[in-house]
């Protein structure tokens, strides 16, 4: 029968409801060493999301990331969030970009990524019992693919090959799109299980629309995330003193709203999942969104903003639930 693989194990589709499609629960403290419990803090975040229909939440924290590291070892915590908060939790595997990335992650092969992302999904993450839902979400650079980049998108399609799920990718600021789905057609992933993330931050909506006539999915997931810090790699050990460059980016959700309505009236709202991307530093620097809404900014803020520019209720909830539970679902 078909299902969807959540942490607590699998969900018959027609039980879920809306779907964040892009999220990390467990980086919502914008440092680590805080005093607040991160299982606390993610059942608080998501307290009132259930009022706005919204049930399921996809953490597509990579190796290395947000923490997970020793390997495995966080589903274990959004295990427990799932169990207190109610709410679905789905995991992604992935790597990441290689800055990011532990030292296992870096010196490991195709075959050894593959193998990996399809024992955490047939057996569990690392050593846990927690099997992995989704492929994601696998990187690619600013206006570049590197090796190793490369290695792990393919180890991530061959993967998709034997479990059947759904992959979906990290581009960084939407350059890179179809490079990536380049790299897919290569390894003959149907592009109707592939999502291809934060085209919401692309500048050129042209561009968006030459992703989406490929037949993918794309994913506005930066929802609320109007200002943020170009992520670079950690700082070395010794720097010296004095004035560092730091770039930071723009994007209005007015901006993202119009464009996003713009494509649902031409006809693409069943290739569009929605999220946020919400992250402690994220929420810092967006007050106003993140930071005084954090997840309910997305149904109680944005959605209404979608209405008012002429998105209808059956075309949000196309955007998010049939899309998202659509592509989760395997079996």
């Amino acid at each position: 029968m078909p299902y969807v693989q959540t942490v607590l194990g699998p969900v018959a589709p027609s039980l879920l409801g809306r779907v964040l499609s892009h999220e990390h629960l467990l980086a919502l403290t914008p440092g680590p060493g805080l005093a607040q419990d991160p299982v606390e803090q993610a059942v608080a975040a998501l307290g009132g999301l259930a009022a706005y229909g919204v049930d399921t939440v996809v953490d597509l924290s990579p190796y290395g990331d947000a923490g997970r590291d020793p390997y495995g070892a966080n589903v274990l915590l959004l295990r427990e969030i799932s169990r207190r908060s109610g709410v679905h939790v789905v995991a992604g595997t992935a790597t990441y970009r290689a800055e990011f990335s532990p030292p296992w992650v870096r010196a490991a092969g195709g075959e050894e990524l593959t193998a990996r992302f399809v024992a955490d999904a047939r057996s569990g993450i690392g050593p846990t019992d927690v099997r992995a839902g989704v492929l994601g979400e696998q990187p690619t650079g600013l206006g570049e693919v590197s090796a190793h980049e490369e290695t792990g998108l393919r180890a991530a399609a061959r993967a998709h090959h034997a479990t059947g799920l759904a992959l979906t990718t990290h581009t960084t600021h939407g350059t890179m799109a179809l490079e990536q789905l380049a790299i897919l057609d290569q390894e003959q992933v149907p592009r109707d299980r592939v999502v291809i993330g934060h085209l919401d931050n692309h500048p050129e909506l042209d561009y968006v629309r030459r992703v989406l006539d490929t037949g993918a999915s794309i994913a506005f997931d930066s929802v609320g995330k109007q200002d943020w810090d170009q992520r670079t790699p950690p700082p070395a050990a010794e720097r010296p003193d004095g004035e560092h460059a730091k770039r930071a980016l723009h994007r209005s959700d007015r901006t993202r709203a119009r464009r996003l309505a713009r494509l649902v009236a031409e006809g693409y709202a069943e290739q569009i999942v929605l999220s946020q991307d919400l992250t402690g530093g994220q929420a810092y620097l967006n007050p106003t969104t993140h930071g005084r809404w954090g997840y309910r900014y997305l149904p109680a803020v944005f959605l209404p903003l979608l209405a008012e520019l002429g998105v209808g209720e059956r075309q949000i909830e196309t955007m998010m639930r049939t899309n998202p539970v659509r592509l989760l679902t395997v079996g």
